[in-house]
């Protein structure tokens, strides 16, 4: 029978549908998770399986309007953590298997730290490098975005001259009409699909271009603290124009500088004047 469903599978004739995970594909161990397969409209059946898992099958009807079907996963654990994929059965036939889908479960291990390189404030349009780094030793880093069913960003790990396992995460360009959030985790490459708990949640402070930065954008992240504001020095769109406020601050000090070597000057003179003139009437009564 199975060898039966592999073959319908194998020469499927429909559109492979979508797969995807929620809340995440990176979840804590013992929480519930859900694995969404989404098809056509015609769809009578899904199935998902697990690679490398000799159990049956899951199959599930479509829910209403008949494109889609979920499996629930009541408690995460390493035993149910790896890569899925699903395929649906409408009249016409079996579909092609979805993209994988690689549910990780994590916690078990203490949390990296993440960080944005050079800040997490910045324009609208511009770029930034994201930071996962711990003191672990992990082979891997993988870092999730908030609000998207896309695939995680794994990388591997790079050793620092501290000792610590560090991976750079290039991130852009970002706009100001999204939420930027991220968090990321570590794991070791002969357990890839058991990670750590979260770092702490990252999010990136994006506002309107460089030329529309307006007054009330110039302060702090509540969150980030003093560190994320925006100075003259942080807006490097028109490094000339960030110039010029040093320039006139360089000029009146050394005006200041001036005047006030002049005035010394002046006083001595004064001072040595009246000493003069007070010897000569000192001479004169003797």
């Amino acid at each position: 029978m199975i060898l039966t469903r592999m073959a319908l599978l194998c020469l499927g004739t429909l559109p492979k549908p979508s797969i995807w995970a929620e809340p995440s594909s990176m979840i804590l161990w013992r929480s519930p998770v859900t694995i969404w397969c989404q098809g056509t409209l015609k769809a009578q059946e899904f199935r998902v399986d697990r690679e490398g898992s000799t159990a049956p099958w899951y199959t599930m009807k479509p829910l209403e309007p008949g494109d889609k079907a979920k499996f629930p996963i009541t408690h995460m654990t390493e035993h149910t953590a790896g890569r899925y994929r699903c395929y649906y059965q409408s009249p016409a036939g079996w579909s092609e298997s979805s993209d994988p889908l690689e549910l990780v479960v994590t916690g078990f291990y203490r949390k990296p730290y993440l960080s944005a390189l050079p800040r997490p404030v910045m324009t609208s349009g511009g770029n930034v490098t994201l930071l996962c780094g711990s003191q672990e030793g992990f082979s891997r880093f993988i870092l999730t975005k908030e609000g998207e069913h896309s695939p995680p960003w794994t990388l591997d790990s790079q050793q620092h001259r501290s000792g610590d396992s560090q991976a750079l995460f290039p991130v852009g360009p970002v706009t100001s009409s999204h939420k930027w959030t991220f968090t990321c985790y570590g794991c070791y490459r002969n357990s890839p699909q058991t990670c750590s708990h979260p770092s702490d949640v990252l999010e990136l402070l994006v506002t309107g271009t460089a030329d529309t930065i307006s007054p009330s954008q110039n302060k702090s992240d509540p969150k980030s603290g003093a560190a994320n504001t925006i100075s003259p020095s942080q807006n490097t769109s028109d490094p000339k124009g960030a110039s010029h406020p040093q320039d006139y601050t360089v000029g009146n000090l050394i005006r200041i500088s001036m005047a006030g070597i002049i005035l010394v000057a002046l006083g001595v003179l004064l001072f040595q004047v009246h000493h003069s003139s007070r010897g000569t009437h000192d001479a004169a009564r003797r």
